[in-house]
């Protein structure tokens, strides 16, 4: 049964929890905005969580409303103790649930790398609830030097001693995909990355999320372009990296071709993921956001 635990407002949103029906707390934040337009619904990467989206939340807000979530085993939603259920489909469900909860019938979806494969899932099983939606840098195929890089470093339970150190270690999982980083930008995704307690810093997601990895191997066992092609028959952005090791230009160029209303924005001197902050992101997401009601 779903459910809720109240939280007070704070500024222009409002932060709460959805119970799944796996008796889990799923946290998510609800910015205000015109009810005559689809919400936007912003879905994280791997081990990423909703502080990704703040920034682009308060740029759209209050023109429409946009919900941010946490993932099972993500900052402030309930981590699983059946490291199994980390997978795209649990979580497909979880989303939906949400949606449920708070009576939204449609909206568009955001999704970065695990929130666009979540994204796909959605539109092969409950393609009604998806109006449009802007999949960030991730594909129904993904390069494995990109799995490989990803592996390195998911699940590992690293302790910093500073945000300096958190934002170097960040900066080495990238590698030099990132042309345009300074070790400020490397701060403030370590920031988004990460939380404080007990006196360090650690990443603020259950490392059992790396277990369905070890169990299945990292790469998809089930053929994602029939997901994708259900995707791409609605109005569909596609953002990509320039640098990106885990959608390839090969990918993206196909991509294109299995929808109606497909678009391409390469972001430059960046790889896996754009933060959709960056101009070309910005201009190309205002451009195809105007063209959805």
């Amino acid at each position: 049964m779903i459910g809720t635990d109240d939280r007070a407002e704070a500024g222009n949103y409002r932060d709460d929890f959805v119970t799944n029906r796996d008796g889990l707390k799923v946290h998510f934040r609800d910015y205000p905005g015109d009810g005559g337009r689809l919400p936007l619904l912003c879905l994280p990467g791997l081990t990423r969580n909703m502080r990704d989206f703040v920034e682009f939340a308060e740029r759209h807000s209050p023109g429409r409303r946009v919900i941010l979530v946490d993932f099972r085993g993500r900052a402030a939603s309930d981590y699983d103790p059946q490291p199994q259920r980390y997978h795209p489909m649990t979580y497909a469900g979880d989303i939906i649930e949400l949606l449920d909860h708070l009576q939204v019938p449609q909206a568009v979806f955001v999704g970065t790398s695990l929130g666009g494969l979540v994204t796909m899932a959605i539109a092969a099983t409950v393609s009604p609830r998806i109006g449009a939606a802007i999949i960030n840098d991730v594909g129904p195929d993904v390069d494995p030097g990109g799995i490989d890089r990803i592996l390195t470093y998911v699940g590992k339970d690293r302790r910093f001693g500073s945000w300096d150190e958190a934002a170097s270690t960040i900066s080495g999982n990238y590698g030099s995909s990132f042309d345009r980083y300074t070790h400020e930008d490397w701060v403030k995704m370590a920031k988004r990355n990460c939380r404080e307690e007990n006196g360090e810093i650690r990443f603020d997601y259950d490392m059992a999320i790396a277990e369905p990895f070890k169990n299945a191997g990292p790469t998809p066992q089930v053929d994602l372009w029939p997901l994708f092609t259900a995707l791409a028959q609605k109005p569909l952005l596609i953002v990509r990296g320039e640098n990106s090791d885990l959608l390839t230009t090969e990918t993206a160029a196909k991509m294109l071709t299995l929808g109606p209303d497909v678009k391409l924005v390469v972001v430059a001197g960046v790889g896996h993921a754009p933060e959709l902050s960056e101009p070309e992101a910005v201009s190309a997401i205002d451009g195809f956001l105007g063209t959805v009601s």
